[in-house]
């Protein structure tokens, strides 16, 4: 037989409390969600790592040779040679040339032919500049009379190329077409022409301005015919095209 339900006199505790017991960890704090992590220390290290590396190769590339980096060309010193070309055309000229007879007027050889259009551009740029100083100009023209070809390269020396036009100013050699756009900007022209004679006013009654008009002597055939000869033979007064230069305007071969 069982005994009769008594009350022990073991107490017992409650069992609706959360286990005390050491062996096993609180189920409450268990099932709660688990803090955040403290990222700020994680992050704070990474961020001075990050800073120490991008320092590093800063100095890295402020310490390398800049090869990529184009060095400024050196000034050139007084003596250097390259400082020859901000000197005058005139300066540059050793020996000087001249044209004897030639001290009171402009002479400028130069060509009326349209082959070459940078020469014929350059002819008609230095004669515009010329006779706007109004003075007396000697203008010898290679494609109407070849004997200027010979004239003029027996003036410089016999070159084998030559350039036109070419410019004596009061019997001097000045230069080329760069030489003499450089003289008028810079106003050295101006001074070279000082003291020239005036040129007449107005375009030439006898030639209209072309400096040639044809020969009396052949009529401008360059061919004379002779009874003596037996034929016709060349004019000697004219050129070949059966031109003489203008004696109103001209002042004729020196």
């Amino acid at each position: 037989m069982w005994r009769p339900w008594a009350k022990s006199p073991v107490k017992i505790h409650d069992t609706s409390s959360p286990f005390s017991c050491s062996s096993f960890k609180d189920i409450q704090h268990l099932c709660t969600e688990d803090p955040a992590p403290n990222r700020t220390s994680a992050s704070s290290r990474k961020a001075s790592i990050f800073h120490r590396v991008r320092l590093a190769n800063t100095l890295i590339r402020s310490w390398a040779p800049r090869v990529s980096e184009p060095r400024p060309d050196p000034v050139p010193e007084p003596n250097d040679s390259s400082t020859l070309y901000n000197k005058t055309p005139l300066q540059l000229q050793q020996p000087s040339i001249s044209i004897p007879g030639a001290d009171k007027r402009i002479v400028v050889y130069f060509t009326s032919l349209r082959v070459v259009r940078s020469t014929f551009e350059d002819c008609r740029s230095v004669r515009s500049i010329l006779r706007g100083f109004r003075v007396q100009l000697d203008e010898r023209d290679l494609s109407m009379d070849s004997r200027f070809l010979n004239e003029l390269q027996g003036i410089l020396g016999g070159q084998s190329k030559l350039t036109l036009p070419r410019v004596f100013i009061g019997g001097r050699y000045i230069g080329g077409a760069e030489e003499v756009r450089q003289l008028n900007e810079t106003g050295e022209l101006k001074k070279f022409v000082e003291g020239l004679p005036a040129a007449e006013p107005g375009v030439c009654n006898g030639c209209g301005g072309y400096r040639f008009v044809l020969c009396n002597e052949c009529d401008g055939s360059h061919k004379l015919y002779t009874e003596k000869a037996g034929g016709f033979k060349s004019c000697t007064v004219c050129n070949e095209n059966g031109l003489i230069r203008c004696p109103s305007c001209s002042y004729g071969p020196l």
